[in-house]
């Protein structure tokens, strides 16, 4: 007989988006949009086209999530309940993929943005408008779903349980995390920090930034295996 127990939703979504916020993909594109600022326009142009990427990440990954979101509401219960296995069962995979970048960075299969991808990215980052900086804060944000992806499809699944006002709420709250470190760094490079540094502690941090990543989807796959099959709810 299943013991059930009760998962506070609020502290799920919150140290999930932490981990995902720290994400070397999306770190990766701010830091190469904010050199090529530096190159070509002033500081305050510097923050108010930083902001308005940052700003089309968020309001892209809301659009995304409430679209899944009311997908997922028109499946039927019983569906969703075998749905909510399998995507438990392949975020347990790449929470390992991510765990092996820990041990053997880059290497065998990654979670990354594709070559062709950030060669396109890297091309958007050279035209420098305000709408090409919306564009590309769009364009980056689905492009580069097979690195922040997994965590957010999770979150979108435990929040399909019971989408109701307060699970929209915590959608926005997600988002709100998963951009806040891009703001951080987005203001210290504006108010003098060097783009290198900023480069050196990601490129030192990556691997345990895929780490917590992988550990976090690991346990995300079972709660989602766990809520499929009764032995916990979200509370």
């Amino acid at each position: 007989m299943a013991v059930e127990a009760y998962l506070p939703a609020i502290g799920v979504v919150t140290i999930t988006a932490l981990v995902d916020s720290v994400n070397p993909c999306a770190i990766g594109v701010l830091i190469l949009l904010a050199s090529m600022l530096l190159v070509l326009k002033s500081r305050k142009e510097l923050l108010l086209y930083g902001l308005l990427y940052i700003l089309a990440v968020f309001a892209t990954y809301i659009l995304a999530g409430l679209g899944i979101l009311y997908f997922l509401n028109t499946i039927p219960l019983a569906l969703s309940e075998y749905i909510s296995i399998i995507v438990g069962i392949v975020i347990v995979i790449a929470g390992l993929i991510e765990m092996k970048d820990y041990f053997w960075y880059g290497q065998g299969i990654s979670l990354a943005i594709s070559p062709k991808r950030a060669k396109q990215i890297h091309e958007m980052t050279r035209r420098v408008t305000l709408p090409g900086v919306v564009l590309l804060g769009v364009f980056v944000a689905a492009v580069e779903l097979p690195c922040t992806g997994a965590p957010y499809m999770a979150i979108l699944l435990l929040l399909s349980q019971n989408f109701d006002a307060t699970a929209a709420i915590m959608l926005v709250w997600y988002n709100l995390l998963f951009v806040a470190p891009l703001i951080v760094i987005l203001l210290l490079i504006y108010t003098g920090t060097k783009v290198q540094k900023v480069k050196r502690w990601k490129m030192q941090n990556r691997a345990t930034m895929r780490l917590a990543i992988g550990i976090t989807l690991v346990l995300l796959g079972w709660i989602l295996i766990l809520i499929a099959n009764g032995t916990i709810n979200l509370a």
